[in-house]
């Protein structure tokens, strides 16, 4: 038996159903796959190597992160773009998502793996402080933000994969910052001539850089070099500290999440042999590139033994996140083909688990896969 990608979280338009207060509608998956095609074609790459149960789920969670970056983002005048999207969270939560496909899905993947609300406004918080200008002085308020925008979105994948441990969850929400430092990394000068500064201002002021007066005249030399080298080492750092918890995860996720660390590591390498110039241009990793390392990720991922990774406290920024995760943890509901769309959309993911988990058993007793 062999399962497309599509109905993993996809209800066809037959099953809708209409209740007195909304009449649901069927999403559509694929619309939520563009969104993360044209957003980030490294996330993309990645994903592309998830197992089926999990893409999907991702895919739709990516969605959802997109459109609400765009809707605060695409207008930062808007003062009333957070409390909208802040209510739209509330009626996701509520079950009654607006007839969108990213909220619909979202409002599935909420359900069906109990992603606590102090995750999506988190995230959403984040993106105010975009709208806001906020200045970053420190490191350590820089990472407040990544916690925010990104370290979000990793314990979000945590839960999804099913992954509900402090560690886990600690290392999940690392990976995601160290992510976000590597883009602030390359991205200097495409934020600068967006009116937008992430690199800490302490630094820069080390380095001998008056920040808004570079911020009006962004230009790249030695001092803002050694800036960036600093970033990209503390996102280094970042990656190690993750690595600890590629072990944690099931064995069938692990080479997608590699995948992800070692590709954006690889950015930060990119910014290096450029002469650490990302003012000028962009660092990017080509898809030949991708490959090679998705290859080496998938015979080094799902051998990595789970006993060797070390217990680390979590970094203060991410701790909340952390216990958020941990705190929402709770057995799966009893799901059914019958009921409401929510309930029956919920009920293929779960068939689609179920599936998957009869094929990793199968391969694990030597019984041969049957394809129809």
């Amino acid at each position: 038996m062999t399962v497309a990608t599509r109905p993993a979280v996809s209800a066809p338009s037959s099953m809708s159903t209409t209740s007195t207060t909304q009449a649901p509608r069927s999403f559509d998956l694929v619309a939520c796959e563009r969104l993360m095609r044209g957003g980030s074609k490294s996330f993309f790459a990645a994903s592309r190597v998830l197992p089926v149960r999990v893409r999907a789920p991702a895919v739709a969670l990516y969605a959802f992160c997109r459109v609400a970056d765009d809707a605060v983002d695409l207008h930062p005048g808007d003062g009333s773009a957070v409390p909208r999207l802040l209510e739209r969270l509330d009626r996701i939560y509520a079950g009654r998502p607006d007839a969108d496909d990213a909220d619909e899905a979202m409002a599935c993947v909420v359900e069906r793996f109990a992603i606590p609300r102090t995750l999506p406004a988190a995230l959403i918080e984040g993106f105010e402080w975009d709208a806001a200008g906020r200045r970053y002085e420190t490191l350590e308020q820089l990472l407040d933000y990544c916690a925010r925008v990104a370290g979000t979105v990793g314990a979000m994948m945590a839960l999804v994969m099913d992954t509900r441990s402090p560690q886990a969850l600690a290392r999940a929400c690392e990976l995601g910052c160290a992510m976000q430092l590597t883009n602030i990394a390359r991205d200097v000068g495409e934020d600068a001539r967006n009116g937008r500064l992430y690199l800490p201002r302490a630094w820069l002021r080390e380095a001998g850089v008056d920040a808004d007066a570079w911020l009006g005249q962004p230009v790249f030399d030695s001092r803002i070099a050694s800036v960036v080298q600093r970033l990209l080492d503390a996102a280094d750092g970042l990656y190690a500290r993750a690595e600890h918890g590629v072990g944690a995860l099931p064995r069938d996720c692990r080479p997608a999440i590699q995948a992800a660390r070692l590709v954006y590591a690889e950015i930060g390498s990119e910014v290096k042999r450029a002469g650490l110039d990302s003012v000028s241009r962009r660092a990017v990793v080509g898809g030949r590139r991708k490959l090679v390392l998705m290859a080496r990720a998938l015979g080094a991922a799902v051998l990595e033994p789970a006993s060797r990774h070390r217990r680390l406290e979590p970094l203060p920024a991410i701790a909340y996140l952390v216990e958020a995760g941990v705190a929402a943890s709770r057995p799966r509901a009893r799901l059914s083909p019958h009921g409401n769309f929510y309930q029956r959309t919920l009920w293929v993911i779960d068939l689609l688990e179920q599936v998957e988990q009869r094929h990793r058993e199968a391969a694990a007793s030597g019984t041969p896969r049957v394809s129809r």
